[in-house]
């Protein structure tokens, strides 16, 4: 592997560790559920259009998990039973995925020393940390993290953050959560983009344990550099909006372009200190929005489908998972014993943002 001249980082990766709902739900579930509620009579023929244009074809995604026991019951939108799915499943995913991470990492809860829990999908005050350091039997006196309103790309920021507190000396393990319960920020009206957001976002958590110094044995994941980018002036491209007490998303034609532009800034940034060049990249562990952005990903870095099968793999089985994204294609690829070398990670949503990092992988 080539050589760089940057400092290493003293972050290494320990474990990862997902959670989903255990109700699975396809497509043609979804529609037909939709077909069938109250809200098909509310919404006019445009709308009933472009639902069965995106869950009829192909959109890249087949199936999602939802916290739901019926699929019906994602058609109840009202503040109250929005808040109570997110209260009675973001807590649950978050310590399960935790619990996973923790398992894979050879370490034990009081080994932790700071909780980081990202989320954009409801608000609890106290934050979902508290009940993650609950539900784990984390230590009294854990530094514990709540962020917010980074929308999908909140991975990266979580990840960013561990990074600062293990090289300041604040702790030496950190447990990095998110946890995204998409079914209890539904909103539906006849913008095409809050229907064709409906279509796309599942319900999930991703967690990892970051050490200052790697497990003995196994793979040894270090966390090199990384880099951000934000554009407010596109915030209205990509956003939450309260409504009628709920949360409404605001989906526009112009993310897949602007997805594939800022990451590929973010890239170039981060390969250009490393002296390294996109060909040098062994494994690509992309937040994937959707079809179109993986496409627009595609063609803006000059790579082919099969180098961004994780992502795609990931986004097929469990839809767009927001923030918890990464994880789950970052799993992917260690269960598929992806070749070692120099791996890159990269996340970007709401802001308009976008954050990138680059990992040596060992064998």
């Amino acid at each position: 592997m080539r050589s760089t001249s940057i400092t290493p980082a003293s972050m290494f990766f320990r474990g990862i560790g997902t959670a989903t709902p255990s109700t699975r739900y396809t497509k043609a579930e979804c529609l037909e559920a939709f077909e069938r509620s109250d809200w098909y009579a509310r919404l006019d023929g445009r709308s009933h259009w472009v639902a069965r244009t995106v869950l009829q074809h192909d959109n890249g995604i087949e199936a999602r998990r939802l916290a739901v026991d019926s699929i019906s019951d994602v058609f109840r939108i009202d503040p109250n039973t929005l808040i109570q799915r997110f209260l009675a499943h973001a807590p649950a995913l978050a310590a399960k995925a935790a619990g996973h991470a923790l398992a894979k990492s050879s370490l034990a809860e009081r080994d932790i020393g700071a909780v980081i829990v990202s989320t954009c999908t409801g608000y609890l005050c106290p934050g979902l940390s508290g009940y993650v350091v609950e539900r784990l039997g984390l230590r009294a006196d854990v530094q514990a993290y709540d962020l917010v309103g980074q929308g999908c790309a909140a991975a990266l920021p979580n990840l960013q953050l561990a990074r600062a507190l293990l090289v300041s000396g604040e702790c030496e393990h950190v447990l990095s959560v998110c946890v995204e319960v998409s079914s209890a920020a539904m909103y539906l009206d006849n913008d095409p983009g809050v229907l064709i957001s409906a279509c796309l976002f599942g319900d999930g958590a991703g967690a990892a344990i970051l050490s200052r110094d790697p497990a003995a044995g196994g793979r040894i994941i270090e966390w090199i550099d990384s880099t951000s980018l934000i554009d407010p002036s596109k915030r209205q491209a990509l956003m939450f909006e309260q409504r009628d007490g709920m949360l409404r998303n605001i989906l526009t034609r112009a993310v897949p372009g602007l997805a594939a532009t800022y990451a590929r800034r973010v890239l170039d940034s981060v390969l250009d200190r490393a002296g390294l060049h996109v060909a040098d990249i062994s494994a690509w562990i992309m937040h994937a929005g959707g079809r179109d952005v993986l496409l627009a990903l595609e063609r803006e870095f000059g790579l082919e489908a099969r180098d961004f099968r994780y992502s795609a793999a990931m986004l097929r089985e469990y839809g767009n998972l927001s923030s918890a994204f990464i994880y789950f294609a970052f799993e992917a690829a260690l269960a598929d014993e992806a070749p070692p070398g120099w791996w890159w990670i990269s996340s970007f949503g709401a802001g308009f943002s976008c954050h990138g990092a680059l990992l040596q992988v060992s064998k």
